[in-house]
């Protein structure tokens, strides 16, 4: 039996909602997580930093895509509550629209600018060739990653999270396929892990707007529309904080990346591109929790039921707190292993990347209240407070400490600036959710 937005969620249900939205992210992080290790092995430690340069510019620009899907969806599921089906369509198929037009720009866009956008991302005169081979190649690839990362929300918002899991699939399975056979099998190099991850991108993108555009299976269908500009300029603003959390993580990559390069040079930087590869994955799990409750709280906002409202809060901080303290211990048991996976061939590099990540793994005791409260305000369509918590969180408090803290500590800084940070964000966050607790009525 389907489960709607409208039901009663107790923690199974929650649990069989949310799980789809939580492996569609986790298989979404296998993107990178599988080109660092076909070109790890394969490549060489130097064309894995080059992949970690140029990883977070390509996020910054899809970054754009998750704010219009998760601004939009929204507003979309706020309009479903209300009851306006055929309103709710025209947006979504707006939004999806806008999304293709601003991709295809900064496809171009990325394509055109990739040397100096390597430069000023970090690469050194040793790497600035694998950085333009992988960069021209994943950032013409743009569009398709911004409606991915938009049709992510979508699914969720149409009650369809398990349809949205199997296009996350043949994303995930496409792109292994593809890396071990244009990287091992045809030799093509650092360029042939771009190409894989950009068709992966088609797989997930271009697939569902087909879909989409079939006769409907779930509550959305995309159909004829015009431009809503109030609504727009909605779903930009209560998507900013998603906007504002990838653009700072990865701004904050490049600073990672830059502090590296000037303490201990490229193997510092293949090394937290490990840490990076495992932080996706483990993240994704607060990423895709949040976006899979995401429309249901913003369904039961949209229709004033204040009493599920309450009830989805109190389980969601239960859920974020078991992950949370389960994440930490599998991170220190898997440390050894996953490190020997990516740079097992270099034992100095295995031994920083083992010390480094225990250290870093304790932000995992925190990060989970930060994205879901900066999630709660989007859902609630307050985008200002959302964006707030995003900002100091992924922008000042990381950046500020991955500056501040190798000052004492060294290396050990740069390693531990990420619990510190998401400590302090956590603070920010459950502060905010009590202090609004009577606006909105969820507590």
């Amino acid at each position: 039996m389907r489960i709607q937005l409208s039901d009663h969620f107790s923690y199974g249900k929650l649990f069989r909602f949310t799980l789809p939205s939580i492996v569609t992210m986790i298989f979404t992080s296998i993107y990178s997580v599988v080109d660092g290790l076909f070109v790890s092995n394969l490549v060489g430690e130097l064309a894995l930093s080059a992949v970690n340069i140029i990883f977070p510019v390509a996020m910054i620009l899809a970054a754009f895509g998750f704010m219009l899907g998760s601004g939009g969806s929204a507003i979309v599921a706020r309009t479903m509550g209300e009851g306006k089906a055929d309103l709710a369509n025209r947006y979504f198929s707006m939004i999806i629209l806008c999304v293709t037009a601003l991709g295809t720009a900064l496809s171009i866009l990325g394509a055109l600018l990739i040397e100096p956008i390597a430069r000023m991302a970090g690469a050194s005169d040793l790497i600035m060739e694998d950085c333009i081979a992988y960069g021209r190649i994943l950032l013409a690839g743009t569009a398709p990653f911004m409606l991915q990362m938009s049709f992510q929300v979508f699914f969720v918002t149409a009650e369809l999270p398990k349809m949205g899991l199997v296009f996350s699939l043949v994303s995930g399975a496409t792109n292994i396929v593809m890396d071990y056979t244009l990287i091992a099998l045809c030799d093509m190099g650092i360029a042939g892990a771009a190409w894989g991850t950009v068709l992966s991108y088609v797989a997930g993108g271009v697939l569902p707007l087909l879909f989409f555009l079939m006769p409907p299976m779930g509550k959305l269908r995309l159909c004829p529309t015009r431009l809503y500009p109030r609504e727009l300029k909605n779903a930009c603003s209560n998507g900013s904080s998603e906007l504002m959390s990838n653009l700072s993580s990865s701004l904050i990559g490049i600073l990672y990346n830059l502090q590296l390069m000037r303490l201990i040079g490229e193997s510092g930087v293949a090394a937290y591109s490990v840490m990076m590869y495992v932080d996706f994955a483990f993240a994704a799990v607060f990423l895709g929790f949040t976006m899979g409750i995401g429309p249901v709280i913003g369904f039961h906002f949209g229709a004033d039921n204040r009493d599920e409202l309450k009830s989805l809060l109190r389980k969601s901080m239960t859920v974020i707190t078991v992950c949370s303290l389960s994440m930490v211990v599998l991170s220190e048991l898997l440390s050894q292993p996953l490190a020997m996976a990516f740079v097992g061939y270099s034992p100095a590099l295995t031994d920083m990347t083992v010390r480094g990540f225990r250290l870093f793994a304790l932000c995992y005791l925190f990060a989970g209240f930060g994205i879901f409260g900066s999630g709660l305000f989007t859902d609630l369509c307050n985008g200002a407070i959302s964006a707030l918590i995003s900002f100091l969180r992924t922008f000042l408090f990381r950046g500020g400490m991955v500056l501040l803290l190798p000052l004492p500590l060294g290396l050990n800084g740069i390693w531990l600036a990420a619990a510190a940070a998401d400590a302090l964000g956590a603070a920010v966050a459950l502060a905010l959710i009590w202090r609004y607790r009577k606006r909105y009525h969820y507590w």
